[in-house]
């Protein structure tokens, strides 16, 4: 009986060190680039390793961690905020942005560039608390669901990414997010979706106001001093925020290239990059040169293919994109 129990345990064992830690990925040159990269750099035998207190590792999130098609997360968000609050506010009915939003004109909206992107955020992302904005984010969270997935949004996270993190983490490595997206949209939801913490995530910002309330102390959100973390802005971000040059940079679009740029020279580590490449009509979108929202990618494939990065073709490369527990409608 003994031997029998030990033969168990034994094979319990040898099963869990045999798990693939990216299960969702196909066995393709991607997969075999990333674990080769791991292995490289925290083996302390080897030349390239790298010491555990300098394994920063940086993700892109619109694109890289869950889709940016046809809207981004955090624009459909304001455009349900602005629907949700045009009741409470008549003196919007005289707002022609706002009108194009009730009318579900998402070609106006386009067509009103930055400023009205700026317009919508105005609307919806200020003159409240951090903690008011925290909920409102939450409250959408859960009452809204992504209309071609039917999936809630925080269900949407791309499960091989998921298993990268979590397979990077094992692995002693720091992961942040450094993207376009609001910081305070983005930490009411990367815990749950990414095991990312809060204070590890960096974003686009405005700088807020502290002020006394009968409950004590709040922060209240403005739009002064907004500061857009993309393109060129990523690696200031990096450098304030972080104080580190990262060793890894995974990301989807041109506006990552200079994150992905300012990784690739770090001058103390073997570096990696990767990038997402949305080729999958099918179970997700295929874009580059012409993404439905954003995400341009044309000169990040040609830098890629100089510097030797990895890119990722959605279609071939990922086994599944989203948890099939978590979103059963999306599997094919």
């Amino acid at each position: 009986m003994k031997r029998v129990i030990l033969g168990v345990v034994l094979a319990s064992l040898c099963g869990s060190a045999m798990a693939d830690p990216l299960s969702a990925w196909n066995d393709t040159a991607a997969k075999k680039a990333i674990m080769e990269w791991v292995k490289n750099t925290t083996n302390a035998d080897r030349s390239t390793y790298i010491p555990p207190e300098k394994r920063y590792v940086v993700f892109d999130n619109d694109g890289t961690l869950w889709p940016e098609a046809p809207l981004t997360f955090q624009i459909q968000f304001a455009l349900d905020e602005v629907k949700r609050l045009a009741p409470q506010h008549p003196e919007w009915a005289k707002e022609p942005l706002v009108q194009s939003v009730l009318n579900n004109d998402i070609k106006a909206i386009a067509a009103a560039g930055e400023a009205g992107l700026l317009k919508l955020l105005a609307l919806t992302h200020s003159d409240i608390t951090t903690t008011e904005f925290d909920q409102r984010v939450a409250n959408w969270v859960s009452s809204k669901k992504d209309p071609r997935f039917d999936c809630g949004y925080d269900r949407l996270g791309y499960q091989p990414m998921r298993q990268l993190l979590d397979y990077l983490r094992e692995n002693g490595f720091k992961t942040w997010i450094i993207s376009g997206g609001g910081i305070d949209f983005m930490r009411v939801l990367s815990q749950k979706m990414y095991g990312i913490p809060p204070e590890q995530v960096v974003g686009s910002f405005a700088l807020g106001e502290f002020a006394l309330t009968p409950d004590g102390a709040e922060i209240k959100k403005t739009m002064q001093g907004a500061f857009n973390d993309d393109a060129a802005n990523k690696p200031v971000a990096i450098h304030l925020f972080m104080g580190h040059r990262p060793v890894a940079a995974f990301g989807n679009s041109d506006g990552d290239l200079a994150m992905m740029q300012y990784t690739a020279a770090n001058p103390d580590a073997k570096t990696f990059g990767l990038i997402v490449h949305h080729t999958d009509a099918e179970r997700e979108y295929a874009y580059d040169s012409h993404p439905p929202a954003s995400g341009k990618l044309i000169e990040g494939l040609q830098v890629a293919k100089a510097k030797g990065w990895t890119v990722v073709d959605m279609q071939k490369d990922w086994k599944t994109v989203f948890d099939p527990a978590l979103c059963p409608v999306t599997t094919r």
